[in-house]
């Protein structure tokens, strides 16, 4: 009886879509059977904020996802919050439970001998202009972490060849300077060498099409994709890939989390984070790997 008024009221007042009203509805049966199942009757006065704690717990061992669990806690908080207007019970026992966490997707990366296998292969490249440029792309992707839109924006006057560094424009205009290596200082000169004497009407860009116009996302994209088609076990072959390799390789290598953090340009050290989890996974397989006793 109560799931039917709650749905009337979410259709005659709310204007909730009929999808929803199939969820909440959903969602309360499931609920309830529990409950009958626990105390022999349904009777929202009588459920308490441990009982509710109780369903969302089975639902998680059950193996339902955080995302699932958490909209049929939110079915709850409206339906106790509904009986609550009617005065039918006196507060809102769903009210202050927290659901579960979303676990976040670990971050998919390359690891160092796949990406040097990728920048050192000569016959994946051409001599000419476009292959070199290509090869450079890639390699400044892996040894800085830059976004693509970053790499894209790059002009020559950003390049502080004395310094080593390289000046890099992130998401709301926020410029961080990046160092890099001399060998990499040496590949720049080599490239923007090459670029002059192969590219007549060039712009302030950095890195350009043959025709001299700045290149854009799609075809950085693709020759990303193109290069990291090699590796049949990425699930995604995107320029992003590539940041990931790099935060994940200093970290990897003892770098301090915070100075990845700036290296990134993130605005938070939760951002960052996300690659701790990745390091501890290599470190768990390396471990199952190499010990004798964990492989049992």
């Amino acid at each position: 009886m109560w799931k039917e008024k709650l749905i009337q009221y979410l259709r005659n007042e709310k204007n909730y879509s009929s999808h929803t009203e199939i969820s909440y509805l959903t969602d309360l049966t499931q609920f309830q059977q529990f409950i009958e199942k626990e105390c022999g009757k349904f009777n929202p006065a009588e459920i308490d904020t441990d009982l509710i704690r109780i369903w969302i717990a089975q639902l998680v061992e059950e193996g339902i996802k955080p995302r699932s669990v958490n909209r049929k806690l939110s079915t709850l908080k409206t339906f106790f919050k509904y009986l609550n207007k009617i005065e039918v019970i006196k507060g809102n026992p769903a009210e202050n439970i927290i659901g579960p966490k979303a676990q976040k997707k670990l971050p998919t990366f390359v690891n160092h001998e796949n990406m040097t296998r990728i920048i050192d292969d000569e016959f994946a490249y051409t001599d000419d202009f476009e292959g070199q440029r290509n090869r450079f792309i890639i390699e400044l992707f892996y040894v800085t972490g830059i976004r693509k839109s970053e790499l894209i924006g790059l002009k020559d006057s950003d390049i502080d060849i004395y310094a080593k560094t390289l000046r890099v424009t992130g998401k709301r205009n926020k410029q961080r300077i990046i160092p890099v290596s001399d060998a990499i200082i040496q590949k720049l000169k080599d490239y923007i060498q090459l670029r002059d004497r192969e590219i007549e009407n060039k712009t302030s860009f950095l890195f350009v099409k043959k025709n001299g116009d700045p290149m854009y996302p799609k075809m950085i994209y693709n020759i990303i994709r193109k290069h990291l088609d090699s590796i049949s076990t990425l699930s995604k072959k995107s320029p992003h890939i590539l940041r990931h390799s790099f935060a994940t390789e200093m970290l990897n290598n003892g770098a301090e989390i915070n100075a990845v953090k700036e290296l990134l340009g993130h605005s938070s050290l939760a951002s960052t984070e996300v690659y701790t989890h990745v390091t501890f996974e290599e470190l768990k397989k390396v471990y199952h790997n190499a010990h004798p006793r964990a492989k049992n």
